[in-house]
C-alpha cells in the first residue's frame, strides 16, 4: 500500500503522538502533589482556625490588612528544588498583553486583598514564563513547578514560598 502525502503526514503525526504522548503523561505526573497544610512545619499551630474569626474588612481599611498578618510558624524546606503542584486562588500582580505573569497564590478567597493575609508559609509568589490568560482576581487555578522557599515582601503582605510555574491551568480536582 503506497501512502498518499496526507496520509503519511497523517501517519507520522500518529506515530510522534505515540511515542511523545507517554512522555508527555509521564512529565505531568511527575510532581508532589501539595496541600497547604504541607506547608505549615510539623507540630505548628494551623492558622487556617485562626484567620477564620477575622472577618471581611472594607477597602478603606485594607492599610491595616499587611499589619494585621500573623506570624509565620516558619517554613518547610523538604520541597526546595522539587516539582510541585498546588491548588489556590490567584492574586495578579504582573500582567503583559497576553496574561498574567506573576502573581500571589493564596490559600483562599479573599487573602491579602479583603482579610489580612495569612502568615508568610501560606503565601506563595509565582512567576512563570508562559502568560496566563485569568478570567479575573481570585481564580482558582492549580499551578505546577519548580517550589522552594524564598522571603519575598510586598505591599499586601510577606511571603514564604516562591514556584516557578511550568503550567497554571484552571483548579480542576
Amino acid at each position: 500500500m503506497t501512502l498518499t502525502p496526507i496520509s503519511r503526514r497523517s501517519a507520522l503525526a500518529g506515530l510522534a503522538a505515540l511515542l511523545v504522548f507517554p512522555m508527555a503523561a509521564r512529565a505531568r505526573e511527575d510532581f508532589i502533589d501539595l496541600n497547604w497544610t504541607d506547608l505549615i512545619p510539623p507540630g505548628k499551630e494551623d492558622v487556617k482556625q485562626r484567620l477564620q474569626g477575622m472577618g471581611i474588612l472594607p477597602h478603606d481599611e485594607m492599610s491595616t490588612l499587611r499589619s494585621a498578618q500573623p506570624p509565620s510558624s516558619g517554613v518547610r524546606t523538604d520541597y526546595n528544588g522539587k516539582v510541585v503542584r498546588l491548588p489556590g486562588y490567584m492574586i495578579p500582580l504582573g500582567t503583559s498583553a497576553a496574561g498574567v505573569t506573576d502573581f500571589i497564590l493564596v490559600p483562599y478567597v479573599g487573602a491579602c486583598i479583603h482579610v489580612p493575609p495569612p502568615p508568610a508559609n501560606q503565601l506563595v509568589f509565582v512567576t512563570t514564563d508562559k502568560p496566563y490568560e485569568s478570567s479575573g482576581m481570585f481564580e482558582a487555578v492549580n499551578v505546577t513547578g519548580m517550589f522552594g522557599t524564598a522571603a519575598t515582601s510586598t505591599q499586601l503582605g510577606d511571603i514564604g514560598y516562591a514556584l516557578s510555574a511550568d503550567l497554571v491551568e484552571p483548579f480542576a480536582r
